[in-house]
Formats: C-alpha cells, structure tokens, sequence
C-alpha cells in the first residue's frame, strides 16, 4: 500500500512529464523562438535536470475548494495593491526613513506544501519579504517595512497567519482544517 508521503509510480511519472514540459518551453522561450531543434535540446537538458537533480515528491493530499480559492484570490490581489500604495508612499515621502523588523511566524499547518505557498503569498507582497524558512519548526522568519511599535509587528503575523488560513482553506485536507483551530506557538 502506498503511503501519503510516497506517490505511487504513474503519479510520479506524471509529475516528471509534466515538469519536463515547463522546462522544455522555458528553454524554447529562453532562446526566443521555437524549433524542433530548440524542442529536443530542451528535452534532452531538460531530461538531464531531472535525472540529475530530481524533484522531491510532494503530496498533495487535499482538496481544490473553488469558492475558497476565489476568496484567497480576491483577498490577495486587494493585499496587493493596499501594500503597493503604501510602499509607493513611503518611496516618495522626504525624509522618513522606515523602520524594518524580521519576525518569527509559526504557522499550525507544518507541511511542505503549505510553507511554500504561504511563504510565496508573502513574498509577492511588496514590503514583506522571508528571510529564512525553517522546515522543521514550521517557522517563517519573515521582513516587514515600517514598524512604528508592537502592534505593527502583532498585526503582521496576524496578517501572515490569515494568508495561511485563506491557502489552507483553498486547497487543504480536513485534517489541515482541523489544523487551523490551534493557537499557533511563539517563534524561538
């Protein structure tokens, strides 16, 4: 029997096919055009990157939430464009010099998959920014801008603990729902 954390064989061939196509158009569109010929070098260094350097296995074991999903969307292009602003604002105030702080985010649901899609969320989010992830702990140690006092920095790993709900409730398994209703621990 298969475990979660092992896919079985034709899952695995299925994500090494389609990781071979992105790599094979990447290449075309690297060299700016495509031709058979720029189509079977990329196959065969695309082939080459992945038998040298193979991809590890993630499992995915929950479930697209379509409505959840459009929430996480709507939620995070608002986000973006607030943040955007306010960037923008400070770039053009004379003479304020903004405040950073790095912060520890423990999240509650410690799988590899989630540790990625909330530490992307937060990095395309203009003045946030991960500095180090640590995989163990489930901790993201994250840069934010303009830190005037401590509710800033509560208000910002409030706001990371959000994205991380809106992703877990967009594609996560019951049991990450569950997940969800603990009080996430300090960062070291």
């Amino acid at each position: 029997m298969t475990g979660a954390s092992s896919p079985r064989p034709a899952g695995r061939r299925r994500d090494q096919l389609i990781a071979l196509g992105w790599l094979v158009v990447v290449w075309n569109l690297l060299w700016g055009h495509f031709s058979p010929a720029n189509v079977l070098t990329g196959l065969l260094v695309g082939g080459a990157v992945l038998l040298f350097f193979p991809l590890p296995s993630v499992s995915f074991g929950g479930r697209l939430r379509p409505r959840a999903v459009l929430v996480l969307a709507g939620t995070f292009v608002t986000e973006l464009v607030s943040a955007s602003i306010h960037v923008a604002a400070i770039a053009v105030r004379p003479g304020f010099r903004p405040r950073g702080a790095i912060i520890g985010v423990p999240l509650r649901v410690r799988t590899d998959l989630n540790l990625a899609l909330t530490a992307e969320l937060i990095s395309l989010v203009p003045g946030t920014l991960i500095v180090e992830v640590d995989r163990e702990a489930g901790v993201l140690y994250v840069h934010v801008l303009d830190v005037r006092s401590p509710a800033d920095l509560t208000g910002s790993r409030d706001r990371i603990l959000a994205v991380e709900e809106r992703i877990v409730r967009a594609v996560g398994s019951e049991a990450e729902l569950r997940q969800l209703t603990t009080a996430p621990t300090e960062a070291p």
